[in-house]
């Protein structure tokens, strides 16, 4: 049977902070490495220029659009003649380092054409020394499937239908994003800013659920990180441990020109106002900076701040409440305090603020 080339599949935003560690890492299994950039302004071309193995192609397009990257991924891969394994990766993914050793890489190697690869996506968690399990990443033997999905969270490449999948279990995808903090919820904010524009049916109650998903991890699902993940890649003098901090991130610019062009007041129910807006405006040149003050009733810094009360694993009662809107289980007795807060969270943020004082004032007798 031919061998596979294999190809990584990487889309590149500012990513600076951890590229070089990438490159280094992917350079280890892939034949060949396209990156794809999206105008850039940290240095991430030239960091990518310095690696034999990566071809190098530009995304010029400004707006965000993850269909479209993929397609100039997959393109760029089709040039590369022969049977062709297709792996897609973001900058911030590694695999662990047991491929060297590991039977299923072979395996992956030998599979059919039109085969889906399968891999669990680990989390890392700041330390370095815990991980949980969050979702598949995956792998394609390329048939030339046509692509399509959705212009955010879209799939890495080519679904078909009734394709086969090669489920790894040894080899996994180390997920680097929650090892920067800051840098993680400068992206989540984004995130929630863009999906409210363009997906205005999505309540912001389930977007804050959406994109506060880690902190609902129970303490029995995060796991030692085994040390065979990181073992090969320090046999090659790589750093798996460090993080590049970073002070300002591209996305929190970004949701500043969400603020001019649709105001902030829209944003007003979202949870993204621990940043300051204002300073970040001031320091990024924009004129009139206190147009980006806090636009927040009383009433929805209340909803916010029961929301982050009720987001851990133990707190399940406000997101029962939420997903079954008014109609409380039989079994929850809050008190009237909190049951103040859970209608408030659960109202407001639904976009319904005058139906929910006179729920309020019918519920209490005010």
């Amino acid at each position: 049977m031919e061998k596979p080339t294999v190809i990584c599949l990487t889309p590149v935003k500012n990513e600076a902070w951890i590229l070089d560690r990438f490159l280094k890492c992917a350079s280890l299994w892939a034949d060949h490495i396209i990156v794809a950039d999206q105008n850039s302004s940290d240095g991430s071309v030239k960091i990518a220029q310095r690696f034999q193995k990566v071809r190098l192609i530009q995304n010029d397009v400004n707006k965000f659009n993850e269909p479209e990257r993929v397609q100039m991924l997959l393109a760029e891969s089709r040039k590369i003649p022969g049977l062709r394994l297709l792996i897609s990766l973001d900058a911030d993914e590694f695999l662990t380092s047991n491929f060297v050793k590991s039977a299923e890489w072979q395996t992956m190697l030998n599979c059919e054409v039109g085969t889906l690869i399968s891999f669990d996506r680990v989390n890392i968690f700041p330390g370095m020394s815990h991980y949980w399990f969050e979702g598949r990443v995956f792998g394609f033997m390329d048939d030339g499937s046509p692509y399509q999905g959705p212009a955010i969270h879209s799939p890495r490449v080519p679904l078909p239908i009734d394709a086969p999948t090669l489920a790894l279990k040894e080899i996994k995808v180390m997920h680097y994003q929650y090892t920067d903090w800051d840098r993680m919820w400068s992206k989540q904010r984004w995130y929630q800013c863009y999906e409210l524009v363009h997906g205005p049916t999505r309540s912001p109650a389930k977007l804050y659920r959406k994109y506060h998903h880690m902190y609902s991890v129970r303490p029995d699902e995060f796991h030692p990180i085994p040390s065979s993940w990181f073992e090969n890649y320090a046999a090659h003098a790589i750093d798996m441990t460090s993080t590049l901090r970073e002070s300002a991130f591209w996305w929190d610019k970004e949701v500043l020109h969400f603020f001019r062009d649709y105001g902030v007041t829209l944003f007003s129910k979202l949870d993204i106002w621990d940043q300051d807006w204002v300073s970040l405006a001031k320091r990024e040149g924009f004129r009139d900076a206190h147009m980006f003050e806090d636009p927040r009733s009383k009433l929805e810094k209340l909803a916010h701040r029961a929301l982050r009360r009720s987001r851990g694993p133990t707190r399940p009662i406000l997101k029962r409440v939420a997903d079954y809107g008014s109609s409380v289980p039989s079994d929850i007795r809050p008190t009237a305090r909190r049951g103040l807060l859970y209608y408030c969270c659960l109202s407001i943020l639904s976009w319904a603020p005058l139906q929910a004082l006179g729920r309020l004032r019918r519920s209490f007798g005010l």
